[in-house]
């Protein structure tokens, strides 16, 4: 019985894993594709995610590396348990970013969303755009490219219409 429980919980910590690293490889490249326009940021969190995301990758190991020697050198080697943990909670803030960014990828879009995309989707069709074929049921990451082939392809002017 022990055994079973073992491989079963071994089974489900490998899966959980499994996700874990497809989630990171998806928001990596959510953060490639979404479209980092201004007339987003007031309509997606993803922008302001996305942008303290590639802060954090920046600056979070700089900041890791300090509280960590700040606190050896002021507690002494009695606080190294606690230094090694606040720098790998530092060094893991921007990894929380792409998970969430992967999880939001995935992610199917709310209705209200959705009837938008398959609106903008006519219109660019309408324009004639290469796109990808459309989705029943739409996902962020589909958004961000038709989003990405809208501000690549068209006219300024038609794409301040649609925002």
């Amino acid at each position: 019985m022990l055994i079973l429980i073992l491989w079963i919980s071994n089974d489900i910590g490998f899966l959980a894993m499994k996700k874990m690293v497809t989630y990171l490889k998806s928001g990596q490249e959510y953060m490639r594709i979404w479209p980092m326009q201004k007339q987003l940021y007031a309509l997606f969190p993803d922008c302001r995610i996305i942008a303290a995301t590639k802060f954090g990758m920046k600056v979070m190991p700089a900041i890791a590396v300090i509280v960590v020697a700040m606190q050896l050198q002021y507690l002494g080697l009695e606080a190294l348990v606690q230094a090694i943990t606040f720098g790998i909670f530092f060094l893991s803030l921007p990894l929380q970013g792409i998970l969430w960014l992967g999880h939001r990828s995935e992610q199917v879009l709310p209705p209200q969303i959705s009837n938008w995309y398959k609106d903008l989707y006519a219109k660019m069709q309408q324009q004639g755009c290469q796109l990808q074929r459309q989705s029943a049921k739409p996902t962020f990451k589909e958004l961000a490219v038709l989003l990405r082939t809208a501000f690549k392809e068209l006219d300024k002017a038609f794409t301040k219409n649609l925002f």
